[in-house]
């Protein structure tokens, strides 16, 4: 993206914290707002309209949610880079918001320390995700990994015995 103005939309319908991320978009000189929506249905409209660059988005919306509006958004903005900003913390409802093809994972508690962070990253084309929420998916592929191997052992076990 390289010099030139990044355009972006944000999706946020409680008002303190749409002034609080358009005062962190200030800190970067060449972050440029061109909208702000407060539903999902609109953030899928402006999306289709104004092709921003990178969206920073909400799960808990009006109309339909930050993940179901990601899901239309990438059918009428696939360039658009998508970041969610969520106060939501379980690790299922976060998968599934970057199971829609985010980049990103920002917690609203971490959002003063992370936000910058998460959008340089997602702008790069890297993933980002909460260091509050990472140890949850770590635990989380921990405990996948450790049922995959124990049935697998299992399953070999068996077909000894059956074989």
């Amino acid at each position: 993206m390289g010099t030139s103005s990044i355009r972006v939309l944000v999706v946020e319908d409680y008002k303190p914290w749409l002034r609080f991320i358009s005062s962190e978009l200030e800190k970067l000189s060449n972050l440029q707002p061109i909208g702000e929506v407060s539903d999902g249905e609109e953030a899928v409209q402006q999306a289709q309209e104004l092709q921003p660059d990178l969206i920073l988005l909400d799960i808990g919306l009006p109309t339909i949610n930050g993940i179901e509006a990601a899901r239309r958004i990438r059918e009428v903005s696939p360039a658009s880079k998508i970041l969610f900003v969520s106060e939501t913390r379980s690790p299922e409802i976060a998968e599934e918001a970057l199971n829609t093809g985010a980049g990103g994972y920002v917690l609203k508690s971490d959002a003063a320390s992370d936000l910058l962070p998460a959008i340089k990253a997602v702008l790069q084309g890297k993933r980002f995700m909460s260091a509050s929420m990472a140890g949850h998916f770590l635990v989380a592929i921990m405990v996948a990994t450790t049922q995959t191997n124990l049935l697998t052992s299992m399953l070999t076990l068996i077909s000894g015995i059956s074989g």
